[in-house]
């Protein structure tokens, strides 16, 4: 079990809340270096770890955590990221195609995460990457969990709250229903990583 306090006492690392906001990956050293601290480096190694075949990432972004969580897979993996923005999709695309990475490699869905998950197959996902603030946290847990086959992970970014202002918000109250359900449940194994934005890591029994 892991107190709330372990997730709360953080600063927010900079970005701006919103009802959903993309966490932006910073952390320790340079972001291209092979070794670092960054979240970009523990999102990969848990792919590594994992010897990750199947990952579903919430929130695209400009693919940068999509370029590392590939770096991460095994060769024949393959990447499902969702976004609601497909120009910010398209741009994404673009670049990783640029970065020499197989199409076959992505399969990146436009829509509502919270609609496209429960579509996907249960148990059949090695991790899942919520790379979004949002207060839609306790929900991703349930639909994420669902998708992890035994000894899956699912990494929650932007979970670090600061000072008196960050603890009042929405988003304060959705980490904290998230640390509550992960507390909640035996089959979860947490830990929680002061890197960047923030990092909570939930592998499933």
């Amino acid at each position: 079990m892991i107190p709330e306090r372990s997730v709360a006492r953080y600063s927010m690392g900079g970005y701006a809340v919103g009802e959903q906001t993309r966490v932006r990956p910073i952390g320790d050293g340079p972001q291209d270096s092979p070794v670092g601290a960054s979240s970009l480096h523990v999102l990969r190694f848990l792919a590594a770890a994992l010897q990750a075949k199947a990952v579903v990432e919430i929130g695209t972004g400009s693919g940068e955590s999509a370029r590392w969580l590939l770096r991460g897979m095994v060769p024949e993996g393959v990447l499902t990221s969702i976004d609601a923005d497909p120009a910010v999709q398209r741009a994404a695309g673009a670049a990783l195609r640029e970065e020499g990475i197989a199409p076959s490699r992505t399969r990146l869905i436009a829509g509502r995460a919270l609609e496209m998950l429960p579509r996907f197959t249960e148990g059949g996902y090695d991790l899942v990457s919520v790379g979004v603030a949002s207060t839609d946290y306790p929900l991703y847990l349930e639909l994420g969990t669902r998708l992890l086959r035994p000894g899956g992970v699912i990494v929650f970014a932007g979970v670090q709250l600061g000072d008196e202002h960050d603890s009042r918000g929405a988003l304060a109250t959705a980490i904290r229903a998230l640390v509550k359900a992960v507390q909640d449940d035996e089959e979860l194994v947490p830990v929680t990583l002061p890197t960047g934005p923030g990092l909570l890591a939930v592998a499933k029994r």
